[in-house]
């Protein structure tokens, strides 16, 4: 976990949709900007909306991680990190949470 999370600026969340069955949420990172220690509820998608790279900080120290853009990812609900975008360039991605599964 990094101890200078309170000196980066942190993300923008723009929620987009949400209902019962999911949460899109727009992410804007400005240049040094993290979104702060969280751990996701739900399972997601990542889309990227920009190339570049982001840095995972989580229990197991940091990673990097080189994203291009429309290339999406998903992860499962449990995921505890801080998200940190490293660039010299705003980054921004849209965040798909899967809070319900089926049909009614």
């Amino acid at each position: 976990m990094r101890n200078d999370q309170d000196e980066r600026p942190l993300a923008r969340p723009s929620v987009q949709v949400d209902n019962e069955r999911t949460r899109v949420t727009e992410w804007r990172f400005p240049p040094g900007a993290a979104t702060g220690w969280h751990r996701h509820e739900y399972d997601y998608v990542v889309v990227p909306m920009t190339s570049g790279t982001l840095m995972m900080c989580n229990s197991n120290g940091e990673s990097e991680a080189l994203l291009e853009s429309g290339k999406a990812y998903n992860r499962q609900a449990g995921v505890e990190h801080d998200v940190i975008n490293p660039n010299d360039f705003e980054f921004v991605f849209v965040e798909v949470e899967i809070k319900a599964y089926g049909l009614d």
